[in-house]
């Protein structure tokens, strides 16, 4: 179970990582992204760091390894910014919920078009 606690510094991770990456890295690597969500541990060790990209898988494995390679970077802007005790160790993830969501979406299309507008045969 999610403490409050775990979902106020999910939120302020959310939110300041979105603009440290926005403002901060200049990495050709990183593609069009966004922080679509974070999860930190019960003890706030660690944090998944769920993003979306937009464009190629190629482009999206590369951008997480951007990031993964700037996490250093990262954690110090963070404790610059969060009066935290320990800034997380992060694990950044790609969220391909929209992709998922995309594809599901495709196939009803399909479906319906196979059983006709009435959704009969």
């Amino acid at each position: 179970m999610i403490t409050q606690r775990q979902k106020r510094v999910n939120s302020l991770l959310k939110h300041e990582l979105s603009d440290i990456i926005r403002r901060e890295m200049e990495d050709p690597n990183l593609g069009f992204l966004t922080v679509t969500d974070v999860e930190v541990s019960a003890d706030l060790r660690h944090a998944k760091v769920y993003v979306s990209v937009l464009g190629t898988e190629q482009q999206a494995e590369g951008t997480i390894r951007a990031l993964t390679h700037a996490s250093g970077f990262i954690r110090a802007h963070l404790a610059h910014r969060l009066d935290l005790r320990r800034i997380p160790q992060m694990q950044f993830r790609l969220d391909t919920t929209a992709s998922h969501a995309q594809r599901i979406e495709e196939l009803l299309r399909q479906t319906r078009s196979t059983l006709g507008d009435d959704g009969e045969r």
